[in-house]
């Protein structure tokens, strides 16, 4: 039979490493499992990858059930163009997307002829292959690779669809503290374009 003592002392040492690791996912780094193909080639279904917690400092989204303690963002360091940025969608702001940040308070994004412009500047893509297959949803797609460079001199490697790639779209003009996020596979990917 367990004694009362060591009864106490075991829910003790389960409640301290609850804190602790509520403390470490809520401050430090938080795992996360990559569900979809919208970020092929960079990140793959099935991936598992720890985010930071602090690099753009810390929300009500940064606690387990986003509990409404704080208003506003606190010790907010200013993303950059090109980064790979965990979120949650406006439309129920509990579903978590992860994307590649375009466009920052005050740009333009535009789509002409499947090429993507930026303040009214084409971003750089190099060709790297015409012959690569990657996922979407389900089904295999034919895809164009290309490495692309932002102004800011970050470069990544993108994917478009052979076949009827997105081609044409109004300009898009991110209003104040909000961002512009797109999936590095451009045409299978539910980002900014089409999120509100």
């Amino acid at each position: 039979m367990i004694s009362k003592k060591i009864l106490i002392d075991n829910l003790k040492t389960l409640f301290y490493a609850f804190i602790i690791a509520i403390i470490i996912r809520s401050l430090l780094i938080q795992p996360f499992y990559i569900p979809s193909s919208s970020m092929e080639p960079t990140l793959l279904v099935g991936d598992r990858i720890f985010v930071s917690k602090f690099s753009y400092g810390f929300s009500k989204h940064s606690f387990p059930f986003s509990p409404p303690i704080i208003n506003n963002r606190i010790f907010f360091t200013e993303p950059e163009r090109g980064d790979v940025i965990v979120f949650k969608t406006p439309a129920d702001n509990r579903t978590d997307y992860i994307k590649r940040l375009i466009g920052l308070p005050g740009d333009t994004i535009k789509f002409i002829n499947s090429n993507l412009y930026l303040n009214n500047s084409e971003v750089l893509k190099s060709l790297i292959s015409k012959k690569e297959k990657i996922y979407c949803g389900k089904s295999t797609i034919d895809v164009f690779s290309f490495e692309e460079t932002l102004p800011n001199g970050k470069i990544y490697k993108s994917v478009y669809l052979k076949d009827f790639p997105y081609q044409n779209s109004d300009p898009f003009i991110v209003p104040e503290n909000h961002y512009f996020f797109l999936g590095d596979n451009r045409d299978c990917s539910k980002d900014s374009r089409f999120l509100s």
